[in-house]
């Protein structure tokens, strides 16, 4: 009998054996034709699509594993996670390269577009066998876009990039945490000392997202800001730019 996955912050997720179904959207043939890229490529930590079910809903292969949620769990927040995790990133980034097909995702394609962008990298959307990070899910935010644009993203979920009062660390400590995701990820000298800047405006632009889904009828993101989750990422986004020079210390020192 098919049950529910816990976890879901937008879309309700159902399994079924071997299965995952999720409601499908304008943009489900584009990322089912990026799952099949993916294979075509040996890139087998996404899940394979299997078109539609009756109803209307797309049908994954379940990748078997844990999922974290927050607080991240003790494994999610294991150095080891945060270097694998970074790694299967770059492998993803690798496997998309020359895959880049127009309009019709979730968000528009952004300039320069090197990669397809996997768009909500993050240990919510992770597969992991112990500690280590073995799986990708979630793809319905994936667009092509350039790789710093997903790898900010990711490393200030991973390190994570927040508040010290609300999140891991000190800045210190969040700051070598970002070091090694980005040396796992082999991100480039001009990379690193465009991040925070890059993901200040990646959550700026997740905060508009947000509310131009709410104002378009959204009950789960009307939701997510009713609960003030746009202003978490409005304080985070302050907090890179109040902390900056303690980030780009260890992201650019020797």
């Amino acid at each position: 009998m098919p049950e529910i996955l816990s976890g879901g912050g937008v879309n309700e997720v159902w399994r079924d054996g071997a299965r995952v179904l999720r409601p499908a959207g304008p943009w489900t043939p584009r990322v089912h034709g990026l799952l099949r890229h993916l294979r075509a490529q040996g890139f087998t930590a996404a899940p394979a699509p299997h078109g539609l079910s009756a109803d209307g809903r797309e049908v994954l292969d379940f990748l078997p594993g844990d999922v974290s949620n927050y607080p991240l769990t003790p494994a999610a927040a294991s150095s080891r996670a945060l270097v694998s995790a970074a790694r299967l990133l770059r492998g993803y980034h690798d496997s998309t390269v020359g895959y880049l097909p127009g309009d019709g995702w979730m968000f528009p394609p952004r300039p320069p577009a090197e990669v397809v962008c996997h768009g909500d990298f993050a240990p919510h959307n992770c597969v992991m066998d112990g500690e280590e990070v073995v799986g990708i899910i979630d793809f319905d935010t994936a667009h092509p876009g350039p790789r710093l644009w997903d790898v900010a993203y990711a490393v200030y979920r991973w390190a994570p990039l927040t508040a010290a009062e609300e999140g891991f660390g000190t800045v210190a400590e969040q700051a070598v945490r970002a070091r090694m995701f980005c040396d796992a990820y082999g991100l480039d000298v001009a990379g690193r000392a465009a991040l925070v800047d890059q993901a200040i405006a990646r959550l700026h632009d997740l905060v508009a997202f947000m509310r131009a889904q709410a104002a378009a009828g959204s009950r789960a993101f009307a939701a997510h800001l009713a609960d003030g989750h746009h202003l978490l990422y409005r304080g985070d986004a302050a907090y890179l730019e109040r902390e900056r020079a303690g980030f780009e210390e260890h992201l650019l020192g020797p």
